[in-house]
């Protein structure tokens, strides 16, 4: 017999208790974040088309990211979705094409541009965002207000470790 680190005793050739990863909680974890992704990645591609059928999905993030905190620098923006400046240039470039944003100089700095939402650009994401949200509140209306809560701030949680 052994002790098991814990003053108690198992038997020899009794499993060793899973690791970290291995404990039937990060393996649910992991199979339920796999599923959420492949739906949300679906989901951000119809979302993309519907704000224009010509918009890339990876830049509909891009487009949510300057309606919720207004105008940024492209490097603040490139930062924030995890690409590379000539990435996030060519994103911008053709969002500009598509009449989605606009730049600006930047006040502080005049060899900085800022990235803005046009008018068009935040009346169809805020559209898209509004029917998200609606369907959202439908696949979820058997769920009461403080569960949705509690899972946004597990999900926000999630999200910042992930930034670590």
């Amino acid at each position: 017999m052994h002790e098991d680190g814990n003053g108690g005793e198992r038997h020899a050739g009794s499993p060793e208790p899973a690791s970290g990863v291995e404990q039937p909680a990060f393996l649910a974890l992991e199979r339920e974040l796999t599923v959420l992704l492949r739906r949300a990645r679906a989901s951000q591609g119809e979302m993309a088309r519907e704000v224009h059928p010509d918009l890339e999905p990876s830049a509909y993030g891009l487009l949510v990211r300057l309606e919720e905190c207004g105008r940024q620098r492209a490097t603040e923006l490139a930062s924030y979705i995890g690409v590379g400046k000539a990435t996030m240039s060519r994103q911008l470039r053709a969002l500009e094409e598509l009449g989605l944003v606009g730049r600006e100089p930047d006040p502080a700095d005049g060899r900085a541009w800022l990235v803005t939402l046009t008018e068009e650009g935040r009346r169809r994401v805020s559209r898209v965002r509004e029917a998200r949200r609606a369907r959202y509140a439908g696949r979820l209306a058997d769920w009461n207000p403080e569960e949705v809560d509690e899972l946004a701030r597990l999900l926000h949680g999630l999200n910042r470790g992930m930034e670590k």
